[in-house]
């Protein structure tokens, strides 16, 4: 957006989280929440975007994208600190500061846009993005004088009983005009619980100058939803996990109970594709179409499999590509596979891929038949039309030829295939 500049505050603790993990590494959908915040301004096309990082910021750097500019807020003293230590890299630019958090996943590009455009168009000082909450607990209340203008922003912590009763609460989303916000940042004081400089103090401090300052009411409050807890954690999970299905099921995937499938970002899947319940897809995976997934499976980081695949019952997969029309509808283990075209993997078969130092691949040719409670010890190769007998153990580089039928533990040549 033009004349838009962005400051990301991700340098605090998040105490209540109770883990020794950054709170802006914890993952939703496979994926670390900043990154959510990073889609949201690379959509709104921002150039000038500024994260503020603190605590355990070298186990975060690495996560920054690079045309995305890092301040180091050293020590943690507060969000217009972490505001003040940012300015400066922003020296040239003279307009409109967007502050977002790096804890708040689910905001869209659509609101954010509405935002921006109300404060813009009327030449506003502070806009703030505000909801209105059944249950504000945790949230700043949004302050309003006699004639219904926002006169400031209290903590939840600092308020007092009439001020808690407040369901207008403070999102922590604010548009600023970076000459007023540099002003109101020097008058900010420690004065309240944690002693630490508010940035929703300068609310207050520019509404006292005569400054003009207004909102825009969220109209789906899931939006305002900030993770500082396991609880928000997992609802967060929940509203962006149901976002993604959603996604899905428009471009024609098949999902017969959508609530139980979990799906990460970046997962890639065909249309007609049916999903059973109990379904887990893991990020980095693509799926064809016409396929049927589940129910009770898990497909993880790294697989691919290709049209017309049929895998499903107490099944993982785990780094393994499929050709079109394997089979594999039964429990077992399929990890560091290469399958070829209409296999047939039958129930209870392991693919012995780790030999205690190195994973190691298993080969399957096009139209091979792997019989029930097969262990294939790798690294090994089965040839194209080859088949082992139910309970066969074929051990680590002892390949099966093209058409060879192979029996036995370990498994041994039963006789040519004929045909």
């Amino acid at each position: 957006m033009r004349n838009v500049a962005c400051i990301i505050l991700a340098a605090g603790r998040g105490e209540r989280m109770k883990s020794e993990i950054p709170k802006v590494l914890h993952p939703i959908c496979g994926r670390p929440m900043l990154e959510y915040v990073f889609d949201l301004v690379e959509d709104l096309k921002i150039k000038d975007v500024i994260v503020v990082l603190g605590h355990k910021y070298h186990k975060i750097k690495g996560l920054v994208r690079p045309k995305i500019k890092i301040a180091i807020q050293k020590r943690l003293l507060g969000t217009a600190d972490a505001v003040k230590r940012a300015i400066p890299l922003l020296k040239n630019f003279k307009d409109t500061i967007l502050v977002l958090y790096a804890d708040n996943p689910l905001l869209t590009s659509k609101t954010i846009r509405r935002l921006l455009d109300y404060h813009q168009r009327n030449g506003l000082d502070a806009t703030l993005l505000t909801a209105n909450l059944d249950n504000p607990e945790g949230y700043g209340r949004i302050l309003r004088d006699e004639y219904g203008g926002i006169s400031g922003i209290v903590e939840d912590k600092d308020a007092d009983e009439f001020q808690k009763s407040i369901k207008e609460i403070n999102t922590g989303i604010i548009c600023f005009k970076k000459e007023r916000l540099n002003w109101a940042l020097r008058q900010v004081r420690p004065d309240n619980r944690k002693r630490e400089y508010y940035l929703t103090d300068t609310i207050g401090i520019i509404y006292r100058k005569g400054g003009l300052i207004d909102s825009v009411r969220l109209s789906n409050t899931e939006e305002a939803l900030g993770v500082n807890s396991p609880v928000e954690l997992a609802k967060a999970n929940k509203i962006i996990q149901q976002r993604i299905n959603e996604e899905f099921m428009k471009n024609g995937v098949v999902m017969l109970a959508p609530e139980l499938t979990f799906i990460s970002h970046g997962v890639k899947i065909g249309r007609e594709t049916t999903i059973y319940p109990f379904t887990v897809i893991e990020r980095d995976v693509k799926i064809g179409k016409h396929c049927v997934l589940g129910p009770f499976i898990r497909i993880r980081k790294g697989s691919h499999l290709a049209d017309g695949v049929v895998v499903g019952n107490f099944l993982e997969i785990s780094r393994s590509q499929f050709a079109s029309g394997v089979k594999a509808k039964h429990f077992g283990f399929i990890g560091d596979c290469r399958i070829g075209r209409d296999v047939n993997i039958g129930a209870g078969v392991v693919t012995a891929n780790y030999d205690g130092r190195h994973k190691n691949l298993t080969v399957i040719k096009d139209k091979a038949f792997i019989g029930s409670d097969t262990i294939l010890v790798a690294p090994v190769k089965i040839g194209k039309g080859a088949m082992t007998g139910a309970g066969a153990v074929v051990v680590r580089n002892k390949n099966v030829p093209d058409g060879q039928i192979v029996v036995g533990i370990p498994a041994k040549p039963l006789k040519k295939r004929v045909g």
